[in-house]
C-alpha cells in the first residue's frame, strides 16, 4: 500500500513533464530556477534573510558581469520555494535578466512576494516543480540549471533521488547549497547535510554542492555559486565538483 500510494503521489506531482520534447523559444544563455527552502525549519525571519541573500546576489555587479560575458548576454530566471509534498510555490515567474535594471526588478519582486509554501522538507517536490516550469517556459537556453538551497534533508515523497533522476533525464543540472546548522534535523542518520545533498539531490553535468556556515555567510556563498553557474565554469570532466566525501565503509 505504501509503495502504491507513493507512486500515485509521484505521478500526480510529476504531471506532464516530457523529457526530450522539442523546445523553441527566446534564446538565452541559461535557464535557471532558484529553489529556496520554505519548510518548517525556516521561520519568517530566516525566510526574509534567505530571500534577501538571493535578491542581493542576483543584483550583484559580479553576477551582472557574468551574465554579460555570455554569448547572448541574458539569462532567464524563476524563483520557487519548496516545503511539503503538496506545498510548493512559484514565487517569481520567469524573467529575463540582462542588466542591473532587470536584476533589481527581479530582486524587488522576490522581496515583496508573500510566503505560501508550508510543511516538511520535500526537496523532491521542489525538484518536480522546477523541472515542470523549465519544460513549459518560453525560453531556449544553452544550459538549464536548478539551484537548490536548504538547511535540512529530504523528507516525504516524491523522493529527491527519483525527482533528480527525472530532471537529469530531461537534460537539467541540479546544484545545491547546504546551509550548515547545529540542529539535529540537519543530519540524516549522522550524515552531514552536504553529503546528503551530494548523494541524493544534485545531478547532471558538473553538478556540485557548496556549504554556507549558517545564514550569516549565505549571501557570499550563494554569490560565488551563482557566478559559477552563470559562467558555466567548473573542473572539466568532474560530474560532482566539490562533493563532500562520505565516510569510508567499514571493513
Amino acid at each position: 500500500m505504501g509503495r502504491a500510494r507513493d507512486l500515485a503521489l509521484w505521478l500526480l506531482l510529476l504531471g506532464a513533464v516530457a523529457p526530450g520534447e522539442a523546445r523553441a523559444g527566446e534564446p538565452v544563455d541559461l535557464e535557471l530556477v532558484l529553489a529556496g527552502d520554505a519548510s518548517g525549519s525556516i521561520d519568517s525571519g530566516e525566510l526574509r534573510l534567505q530571500r534577501q541573500g538571493y535578491a542581493d546576489a542576483i543584483a550583484d555587479p559580479r553576477v551582472i558581469a557574468a551574465i554579460g560575458q555570455g554569448e547572448i548576454g541574458a539569462i532567464a530566471v524563476a524563483y520557487i520555494e519548496w516545503a511539503g509534498s503538496f506545498s510548493t510555490d512559484l514565487v517569481v515567474d520567469w524573467r529575463v535578466i540582462r542588466d542591473a535594471a532587470s536584476a533589481q526588478a527581479f530582486a524587488q519582486a522576490l522581496l515583496t512576494a508573500p510566503r505560501r509554501a508550508q510543511g516538511f522538507n520535500s526537496i523532491g517536490a521542489g525538484l518536480v516543480l522546477a523541472t515542470k516550469i523549465i519544460a513549459s517556459n518560453g525560453y531556449d537556453g544553452t544550459r538549464r540549471v536548478i539551484d537548490v538551497s536548504g538547511d535540512g534533508p529530504d523528507i516525504g515523497v516524491p523522493k529527491s533521488d527519483q525527482a533528480r533522476d527525472e530532471a537529469v533525464a530531461a537534460g537539467l543540472t541540479i546544484n545545491a547549497l547546504a546551509i550548515h546548522s547545529n540542529d539535529d534535523s540537519a543530519f540524516t542518520n549522522g550524515i552531514p547535510l552536504a553529503t546528503h545533498y551530494a548523494d541524493h539531490v544534485i545531478g547532471g553535468p558538473g553538478a556540485f554542492v557548496t556549504v554556507a556556515d549558517g545564514l550569516a555567510s549565505f549571501r557570499e556563498t550563494l554569490l560565488a555559486k551563482l557566478v559559477r553557474e552563470i559562467s558555466g565554469l567548473g573542473p572539466p570532466g568532474s560530474r560532482l565538483a566539490n562533493r563532500p566525501r562520505s565516510a569510508a565503509p567499514p571493513g
